[in-house]
């Protein structure tokens, strides 16, 4: 039971951040008072989101190709979960590292879409 809480607020949180970053884009450039529209990260955050999305895409695709996946949290840190060991850890790490990659990667795209728009 306690699963199926997080995975259903996981997917709220996720939905949330989609109809924010939708309402971010549907902002005309300028607003009002003449101030221009800003992104979710600014510049430094946009390179520090970048990297983090791109050391989790590295740990995610590493652990699909070894079948092993290290634990995401503090609970229980420097454990390792293995496919053929223990199927149901390994599938909510791999569930939790693809959910923080698709949230920061829809975050820099945002950012993206918002910045270079005509």
């Amino acid at each position: 039971m306690r699963a199926a809480i997080y995975y259903l607020l996981m997917l709220l949180l996720g939905f949330a951040c989609y109809r924010f970053g939708q309402n971010l884009l549907r902002k005309p450039r300028w607003n009002e008072n003449g101030e221009r529209t800003e992104g979710l990260v600014g510049p430094v955050g946009l390179l520090v989101t970048t990297g983090i999305a791109c050391y989790l895409l590295f740990a995610f695709l590493r652990a699909l190709v070894r079948g092993e996946v290290p634990c995401v949290g503090k609970a229980c840190r420097n454990q390792i979960y293995t496919l053929a060991a223990n199927a149901g850890d390994y599938w909510a790490n791999m569930f939790t590292l693809a959910w923080l990659l698709l949230g920061l990667s829809y975050a820099v795209y945002v950012t993206l879409k918002i910045w270079f728009r005509e």
